[in-house]
């Protein structure tokens, strides 16, 4: 499975951990997705779960993905 990244479009109430125009890594989690939630890797280095609302999906290209601290597998 690849990692997948997704664009921040809204921080508001959350200035702490997420930045608005930033690229965050997405981590598999079927439960939180079902709720409207996902999991990333936020400001803090730690995973946490979100609004799925304050971001939009991006294909991000596997060299990059190493600018990232992360491989697509």
């Amino acid at each position: 499975m690849k990692t997948a990244y997704l664009l921040c479009i809204d921080a508001d109430g959350y200035e702490v951990s997420l930045e608005a125009r930033k690229v965050y890594a997405r981590l598999p989690d079927a439960e939180a997705e079902e709720a409207g939630m996902v999991r990333v890797v936020d400001e803090t280095e730690e995973d946490y779960l979100y609004p799925a609302e304050r971001f939009v999906a991006i294909e991000v290209p596997e060299a990059a993905a190493v600018t990232f601290g992360r491989t697509l597998t």
